[in-house]
């Protein structure tokens, strides 16, 4: 069994800061690509960023240069630290995770509230 633990949400004024952190536990052999979704009400999922084992990163265009991701590998640990939040960021936020036990996976945690006021 794998698992994915969110933690750090909460509840931010505008231009506040929030940090997200979210550790994976379990039969875990090797954990590859991790990244951050969120999804709002009413609208789809949404990829903030991803970040692959070796360091690479990838971020959508509304959160570039406000948001970064980071990962522990020993730790099996994926950050995404958050900067100037808008209201529009209020969303709740998805952990991801690529994780191989013997075949790979795909893993989601089970979410965070971040809630943006303006």
């Amino acid at each position: 069994q794998v698992q994915l633990a969110e933690s750090g949400g909460g509840l931010v004024q505008a231009g506040g800061s929030l940090r997200l952190s979210c550790a994976a536990s379990g039969n875990i052999r090797r954990v590859n690509d991790m990244g951050w979704y969120r999804q709002a009400p009413g609208k789809q999922r949404e990829l903030v960023a991803s970040i692959s084992s070796g360091g690479r990163t990838n971020y959508a265009d509304s959160v570039k240069g406000r948001v970064t991701i980071s990962r522990d590998n020993a730790k099996k640990m994926v950050y995404l630290e958050m900067n100037a939040l808008k209201p529009e960021d209020t969303a709740v936020y998805y952990c991801n995770a690529r994780i191989f036990t013997g075949y790979e996976g795909n893993y989601w945690g089970q979410g965070t509230q971040v809630t943006v006021s303006s």
